[in-house]
């Protein structure tokens, strides 16, 4: 049963979980799992999947394990192979991938990965990133929410990457959901179980920027009058936290660049925000926001 008053608080919580490395330099998914339960909806970049660093295991298969009434999407930015053969030459295929998930405890009902622009940045480590979308079943209607990790070495990248999310964004009003159309759709879903197009959305994750940086910027830019999907606000500010504050990366003194982002069709639904400053599951700190759903 849906529900039209404003009276369900759903609770949000973003992690980069290091692929798994926490400040102790152990690896423990069962960790990371502990430091975000409790959560509605869950969003984690830097999961991986068969690297050799992480113990060559499939973190995204062992977080389902752990929430097994959470319904799950992932999507790989970086893939490579891993694949290995046995002595009687069969390949055993395994992708070595790193990427972004997304836990709900409500249906996901439809899934896109974007990849973003990349650029080569000569001897700096450069890699593919994508921001995994979903569209999630809350209790106001449908909610695209997004897991998103941006580059880490470069601001001109970061701002192609930001332009590309929010042309997604604006997109997701013209384009429809990833199933559309009115006819001929007797081979793949009846009209009620077609997925909705929405124009609530929610952007989590590691940005790799800091408030007062251009990328940061053009997230909260106003949007356009013509763009009936509205633009995005920091929830961090409209929950009335100070934008100092917040450190979601504690090496170098710190710094905020972990966000949550939320279109303004929703920001008056914003209640609270706060950074889990004791988690020690990864270099990063847990961002938790609780939104009337």
């Amino acid at each position: 049963m849906r529900h039209t008053r404003h009276d369900l608080i759903m609770r949000v919580v973003t992690y980069n979980i290091q692929f798994g490395r926490g400040k102790d330099e152990c690896f423990d998914i069962e960790r990371i799992a502990s430091e975000t339960r409790g959560a509605d909806i869950i969003a984690m970049q830097e999961v991986e999947r068969f690297g050799e660093r992480s113990g060559a295991v499939d973190q995204v298969a062992e977080l389902v394990n752990l929430f097994p009434t959470y319904h799950c999407v992932y999507g790989p930015g970086l893939d490579l192979d891993a694949s290995t053969i046995d002595e009687a030459g069969h390949v055993q295929n395994r992708r070595w991938q790193f990427g972004n998930l997304l836990m709900s405890r409500t249906p996901i009902l439809s899934s896109r990965n974007h990849p973003l622009p990349k650029l080569d940045l000569g001897e700096q480590l450069s890699i593919q990133r994508s921001a995994i979308e979903g569209v999630v079943d809350c209790s106001c209607g449908p909610v695209r929410i997004y897991s998103v990790h941006l580059g880490h070495q470069s601001g001109t990248e970061r701002e192609h990457q930001v332009a590309r999310l929010l042309q997604v964004h604006h997109q997701a009003g013209t384009e429809g959901g990833v199933l559309s159309g009115g006819r001929d759709l007797s081979d793949w879903a009846s009209q009620a179980l077609v997925p909705p197009a929405t124009a609530d959305a929610i952007l989590l994750g590691d940005f790799n920027a800091e408030p007062d940086s251009r990328e940061y910027a053009m997230i909260v830019a106003a949007p356009a009058d013509d763009n009936p999907l509205g633009g995005f606000v920091d929830a961090w500010r409209i929950a009335g936290d100070d934008a100092d504050d917040g450190i979601t990366d504690p090496s170098d003194g710190g710094a905020r660049i972990d966000y949550a982002f939320v279109t303004t069709t929703l920001a008056d639904r914003v209640r609270r925000a706060h950074v889990d400053q004791h988690a020690v599951g990864s270099d990063h700190q847990p961002l938790w926001l609780e939104i009337d759903l």
